[in-house]
C-alpha cells in the first residue's frame, strides 16, 4: 500500500510565499514524476501546476512561470514547491499527484489561500 500526503498549506496575503510538500510512503520500488495540480472551487476542474521527473526536470504551469519553482529529494520521497509572489487567483486546494509502482496515485490535497 502507499500513501501521497501534502503539508504546507495556509492563508498568506497577496505578495506573499508558501512552501508546499509532498511525500510518498509505503512499499514503493518505483517513483518516477511527480506533479502538482489545483482546484480553485469543486465545480471546476484541477488545473495542471508543475511537474518533476525522476531526473530533475521541470514543467511549469503558465500561470506559474517565474513563481514558483518545484524540487525534488529522491531520497525522501519528497517534492517541494516553492510559492512565491502569490496572488488571488492561486487560491485552491492544491493536490500532489505521484506515480507509484506503475500506478498514478492521489493525496488529499491542501488548502491554500491568498488574500487581497
Amino acid at each position: 500500500q502507499v500513501r501521497v500526503q501534502e503539508s504546507g498549506g495556509g492563508l498568506v496575503q497577496s505578495g506573499g510565499s508558501l512552501r508546499l510538500s509532498c511525500v510518498a510512503s509505503g512499499s514503493i520500488f518505483s517513483l518516477m514524476a511527480m506533479n502538482w495540480y489545483r482546484q480553485s472551487s469543486p465545480e471546476k476542474a484541477r488545473e495542471f501546476v508543475a511537474s518533476i521527473s525522476s531526473g530533475g526536470d521541470t514543467n511549469y504551469g503558465d500561470s506559474v512561470v517565474g513563481r514558483f519553482i518545484l524540487s525534488r529529494d529522491n531520497a525522501n520521497r519528497t517534492v517541494n514547491l516553492q510559492m512565491n509572489n502569490l496572488k488571488p487567483d492561486d487560491t485552491g486546494v492544491y493536490y500532489c499527484r505521484a506515480f507509484i509502482n506503475g500506478g498514478m496515485h492521489w493525496g488529499h490535497g491542501t488548502q491554500v489561500s491568498v488574500s487581497s
